[in-house]
């Protein structure tokens, strides 16, 4: 007696043929994945700092002061960034202290949110990515180096600026982080790019820098 072994070849090819078509599918699907991410990445991360929290959404307590975030995850982070009175304002914990600072930079409104943090002549100073500008943490004062050339050997000394960025007072209550609304009867230069960056303004003075750096 013959088998006829037709009817379980056919199915056979029939399930390789639905196995190839799902892998080729699953293939498309990966690269059409890959493709998205490659396209959105730089849009997502651009100016994006890996030891620092994205700005979030801003709660007031009733004594006015504005919640930025628990205390133990600042202090994990390092950095957190979030809206104050419309101003982007960082944070950052540093050596047991927090320290809080209109974000943009005095000098051309670098990030400082993405700016090294350097102890000068012994004070805790942020460094603008940018242009290497040094703001110290605790009073915003600018510093740089200068020599005295009335000296015999003169040699270099970090000299201050006076304050050119904003500070802003730093609460901690029962495990929360706030930050005081600026008291704007007190002018300082950062003023003046912390408004640039307010309602969508951070755009604008991107493309303004990548023009200054091309030039």
């Amino acid at each position: 007696m013959r088998v006829n072994e037709a009817g379980p070849l056919r199915s056979a090819q029939r399930r390789e043929a639905m196995l190839d078509l799902v892998i080729l599918s699953l293939h498309f699907f990966i690269c059409f994945l890959i493709s998205v991410a490659i396209w959105y990445g730089p849009k997502c991360f651009k100016d994006a700092d890996p030891c620092s929290s994205s700005t979030g959404t801003v709660e007031t307590s009733p004594d006015g002061l504005i919640f930025i975030g628990k205390e133990d995850d600042i202090k994990r982070s390092r950095r957190v960034t979030a809206k104050v009175d419309g101003r982007e304002v960082v944070v950052f914990y540093h050596e047991g202290k927090f320290h809080a600072m209109d974000s943009r930079c005095y000098h051309e409104g670098g990030p400082l949110r993405l700016g090294e943090i350097e102890d000068i002549n012994g004070q805790a100073c942020i460094v603008c990515p940018w242009h290497k500008y040094k703001i110290t943490l605790e009073t915003g004062e600018g510093l740089y180096e200068a020599i005295n050339p009335l000296e015999p050997s003169p040699t270099p000394q970090w000299q201050s600026k006076g304050v050119k960025q904003r500070i802003h007072k730093v609460t901690i209550d029962n495990g929360n982080v706030y930050v005081s609304p600026p008291d704007l009867s007190v002018s300082f230069d950062s003023d003046y790019f912390a408004e640039k960056y307010k309602n969508n303004g951070d755009l604008a003075m991107e493309k303004q820098s990548n023009s200054q750096v091309a030039e």
